[in-house]
């Protein structure tokens, strides 16, 4: 930086003045001319004012320094000390915007540009939606979201037993049969009858149930099986498969748990495959002299995990058996024939536990037979007279436990009543006849020696305990609107009943523990119970014969 000029009255005579003589005497004499700018210096002398023109000095550039200053570092006890926090006046002030903000903006906006994904046309989209990766992921993914938007927990239930103590009285009382579950579809299942029921060996939440047509819809498929899930609160199928022929038996092939067998009305048997994302059978029978041709009102799975076959048979008493990896033709057939004079009219059919060559069948005429699939003897062994009308249903005895009951069955039938049978003889044990209507069908507890349920035209489910009582049922229900019951089907374990009605509704029941779950005796109580039966069974017919 140039100095500020110092004052001219203490070093020289201004121009005014003229002139004044040098100590030098060999130097001429010099004359110093202050100019008026203040903000530069000249210096004249006599030569140069005559001979050229005056030098002038300013400034050609300008720069700052900054030194910092020294840092004083003092170890004193201050410093260890916390500090009052700042005033507001102290409060430090955010920098200024630096200038290049405009440019991250305008760089950021063609980022987002560049990111921005490109919009699908209308052909796009469709061929998007109709991919098969996007419908396997959509049904997937809205199956899982509507799961958890029905899910319904108490999150504010007391385990200590506090809301307990309001409910004792029922708890004492015991609810014997409660509506847990009730599934319809107003698409699916209005105007439809339910024909058939099963619950997944593989997954015990799962439930297949059958449905006729829908006469007031003739455009929707006439066969239909629905697989409603027990596990999430949700008012929607799992799984909707359907057919173009009435679907009167359905069930889940054992050992397969992605496949589900349906028996229709045109004979067809067809198989679905919950694994694709067709709705319709992937598999179905050939309508041939070699399969059936006929209504088939019963299929069933059995056998092992490593030899199993699929069993089927039509109302023309014709039984064919499958192998569920081809369904082109049976690999065996068996007219099923009484007498060599009629074919058996099969209504409902029953294999005993743990037995894959004897089974039971029920038919139009009212009787009752025993077949075999293999042997000398194949086909019809015995026949059971007893029933009136039509047997609607049969089960056969499937309780294991300490003392084999696999020879006992029940059937149901039109004439009101459900009856006991023994393999070993060919007279009904015993007649329930509480029932004032059509009796549709009857099963089994899986769990319970003595327990078994059916279900009537008049809407109530009746539940059996032979070790309690053979005169009424234990427990009866009846259903709001008295539309028929068509249906009953115990879960695995035996604390759930589903029922299936007229008017396509599919009811689940918790069955009381007091009722479902057995006690220690309660077989050998039954064997007691089923020996007065026969007692009282031999006194009658020698009163009757007398």
């Amino acid at each position: 930086t140039v100095p500020a000029p110092m004052s001219p009255s203490n070093k020289s005579v201004g121009s005014d003045a003229g002139s004044q003589d040098s100590g030098d005497g060999n130097a001429g004499p010099r004359t110093l001319h202050w100019d008026p700018d203040p903000s530069t210096l000249q210096l004249h002398s006599d030569s140069e004012l005559m001979g050229r023109g005056a030098v002038r000095l300013g400034m050609s550039k300008l720069t700052q320094v900054d030194f910092v200053p020294r840092e004083m570092v003092s170890y004193s006890k201050e410093t260890q000390t916390p500090t009052e926090a700042m005033t507001q006046d102290e409060e430090i002030t955010a920098p200024p915007p630096a200038d290049d903000t405009q440019e991250e903006k305008d760089d950021q906006g063609e980022q987002q540009e560049e990111d921005t994904p490109k919009e699908l046309t209308e052909e796009e989209k469709l061929q998007v939606l109709h991919s098969e990766e996007f419908l396997s992921f959509f049904e997937r993914g809205s199956r899982i979201v509507e799961r958890v938007l029905a899910e319904q927990v108490d999150v504010c239930f007391d385990y200590s037993g506090r809301d307990l103590e309001d409910k004792e009285g029922d708890l004492q009382a015991g609810a014997k049969l409660v509506v847990n579950r009730q599934f319809a579809d107003e698409r699916w299942t209005k105007n439809r009858v339910v024909t058939c029921l099963d619950w997944s060996p593989q997954y015990p939440e799962l439930l297949v149930a059958s449905y006729n047509n829908n006469e007031d819809a003739p455009h929707e498929p006439d066969g239909v099986a629905l697989v409603w899930n027990m596990k999430y609160k949700k008012g929607t199928p799992e799984y909707i498969f359907h057919c173009q022929s009435e679907v009167m038996s359905a069930g889940f092939a054992k050992f397969h748990p992605n496949l589900v067998v349906g028996g229709t009305y045109s004979g067809q048997i067809v198989l679905w495959d919950n694994r694709s994302n067709k709705r319709t059978p992937v598999q179905r029978t050939p309508l041939s002299a070699a399969a059936h041709t006929h209504p088939v009102y019963c299929v069933n799975v059995v056998g092992t995990q490593n030899a199993n076959n699929l069993i089927s048979i039509s109302t023309d008493g014709k039984m064919c058996s499958w192998s569920l990896d081809m369904l082109s033709q049976p690999q065996d057939s068996l007219e099923l024939v009484f007498k060599q004079s009629k074919a058996v009219a099969v209504t409902s059919m029953a294999f005993p536990l743990a037995d894959v060559n004897n089974f039971v069948v029920g038919s139009e005429d009212g009787s009752v037979y025993t077949a075999c699939r293999h042997g000398s003897k194949a086909g019809i062994t015995e026949v059971f007279e007893g029933h009136h009308g039509p047997v609607t249903g049969l089960s056969c005895h499937s309780a294991g436990g300490p003392v084999d009951f696999s020879h006992l069955f029940i059937s149901s039938s039109f004439d009101w009543t459900v009856k006991l049978w023994s393999t070993k003889s060919t007279r009904p044990l015993y007649s329930f006849e509480d029932c004032c209507d059509y009796v549709y069908d009857a099963m089994w507890s899986p769990t319970h020696p003595a327990l078994f349920a059916c279900v009537d035209l008049s809407g109530r489910l009746d539940l059996w305990n032979l070790n309690n009582d053979t005169e009424v049922p234990t427990a009866s229900v009846s259903v709001e609107g008295s539309p028929a019951l068509n249906r009953v089907r115990w879960s695995h374990s035996g604390k759930e009943i589903a029922t299936g009605d007229s008017e396509g509704q599919v009811r689940v029941y918790d069955v009381g523990e007091q009722i479902c779950v057995p006690k220690a005796d309660e077989w050998t109580r039954f064997v007691r119970t089923l020996a007065e039966i026969n007692e009282n069974r031999d006194e009658a017919e020698e009163l009757a014969n007398a």
